[in-house]
């Protein structure tokens, strides 16, 4: 019964995070800012200890605002409208994990990718991790590394099943950490976007997907330089399962999206993550009426459908959700109440050529990452504290392609990330190995490669 409950505030939360988005109303504001408090007090209770510590920081965070600011109530609904926000866009991505999930086409597009031979393995890999990030986010992560997993089991040589599992976990994490640089369906654009002002993805597109193409080039060279090498001769290389065909789908769909956000956003000149949050579950329950296209009852299956996303899928993901939610929450309220505190610095950090603030935020997020600090909560908490665009001479979308840069290199390293975490699960060994051995040459190429693309672009 909670769990109905919960799905329903959260699809009403979401309504109203658009309806502010398309139309530009408070009322709809207040209404979210209601809808996640009302969800964090159903859901809070049967969450994990560390989840709850979480929500108990923020409720510390809103008592000092309360003892100290006049403004108290202010800062505590906008920091409660960010976290409605980042639940509404958390809603509209994973409606589309149902239909995907559901798809035969996917997970036969999916095998392809995984089955290519060792010369190709990496690159099909790493691209298949990002085309299908922009679909299912961390869900593409699970998708593709189970089938890796399942594919590399079938090898009876243990060294080699060991060597072929890592190689093609790496291969997806890293692919997927590059679509954080750029996507519009990425948490980092998103947020990264609405966090400072005058920004838009289009705006920054261009230099941001540099920046993946960088980091998708120097996980590809790292892997063919280095190799490991086997005790034994390599086994009899087998053939792909289907072929390039089977990538069809999962083309047609990324075509569908990414063309309908450049052609919504430019006709209605709103933020792509306003366009995003409508079109994401237009086309969701569109797919679902596709797949649930019989003659017979099929007006009924589509309606069980949708009821199930709403009220057991959505409702699922509510542990993740409180997380996210919260980490919005804390970013934007410690933000309001750290801005006085540091006030009086604004003349030094002007002083600081705009280059350095940019290079020094690309390596500060990873950093924060290491000590357990979610990129939702440290670029919520960093961004508002930097020196205005206008201030530092460069463009608001120069800050977020640092932004997302930061961002994305955490999704690599960092312990706590859900991105090492899973591929931790999938290959048998810990996060922290993940993030700082498999991935450190990565990281070290990676923090100097987009510390100089933000260094020179901040230049131009």
């Amino acid at each position: 019964m909670i769990d109905r409950l919960i799905g329903v505030v959260l699809i009403v939360t979401g309504l109203a995070i658009l309806l502010r988005e398309w139309v530009g109303s408070q009322a709809a504001g207040l209404v979210a800012a209601c809808g996640i408090l009302v969800f964090l007090v159903l859901a809070t209770p049967r969450a994990r200890w560390s989840r709850q510590a979480f929500v108990a920081l923020g409720l510390g965070l809103v008592a000092i605002a309360f003892v100290t600011r006049d403004d108290w109530l202010a800062i505590t609904v906008t920091g409660l409208e960010q976290g409605g926000f980042i639940a509404a866009f958390f809603i509209a991505l994973a409606s589309l994990r149902n239909p995907a999930s559901a798809s035969p086409a996917i997970e036969t597009c999916g095998q392809y990718l995984a089955s290519q031979p060792p010369g190709k393995r990496y690159l099909a890999l790493t691209t298949g991790g990002h085309l299908f990030a922009l679909i299912l986010s961390y869900g593409a992560i699970s998708l593709l590394g189970g089938l890796t997993e399942s594919i590399a089991s079938r090898e009876q040589n243990a060294e080699i099943r060991e060597i072929r599992n890592r190689r093609m976990l790496l291969a997806i994490q890293r692919g997927f950490v590059a679509s954080l640089t750029w996507s519009p369906l990425a948490f980092a654009m998103a947020i990264s976007t609405s966090v400072v002002p005058g920004s838009s993805w289009s705006g920054a597109a261009v230099f941001a997907i540099f920046n993946a193409v960088l980091l998708t080039f120097i996980g590809w060279s790292l892997d063919t330089l280095y190799k490991p090498r086997l005790s034994q001769p390599s086994p009899a290389r087998r053939k792909p399962i289907g072929s390039w065909r089977d990538l069809k789908p999962l083309l047609t769909l990324l075509a569908l999206l990414f063309s309908g956000v450049a052609v919504i956003e430019l006709f209605t000149g709103l933020r792509v993550i306003a366009v995003v949050m409508l079109l994401v579950p237009s086309i969701s329950i569109g797919w679902i009426v596709i797949q649930s296209r019989r003659p017979e009852a099929m007006t009924a299956r589509t309606a069980g459908r949708l009821k199930t996303l709403a009220l057991r899928d959505i409702p699922s993901f509510q542990s993740e959700l409180i997380l996210l939610v919260m980490a919005g929450i804390i970013g934007a309220t410690g933000g309001a109440l750290l801005q006085p505190l540091i006030a009086g610095q604004a003349t030094a950090l002007n002083a600081i050529p705009a280059s350095a603030i940019l290079v020094a935020i690309v390596w500060i997020i990873p950093l924060l990452g290491q000590i357990g600090m979610n990129p939702i909560l440290s670029v919520s908490l960093l961004a508002p504290l930097l020196p205005s665009a206008a201030s530092m001479g460069v463009s608001p979308n120069v800050v977020v392609v640092a932004l997302t840069a930061g961002w994305a290199l955490t999704g690599a390293s960092s312990p706590f990330t859900a991105t090492t975490l899973l591929i931790g699960r999938l290959g048998h060994t810990s996060a922290l190995r993940v993030g700082l051995v498999w991935n450190g040459a990565f990281m070290v190429a990676g923090l100097l490669a987009l510390s100089a693309t933000v260094f020179l672009v901040a230049q131009l």
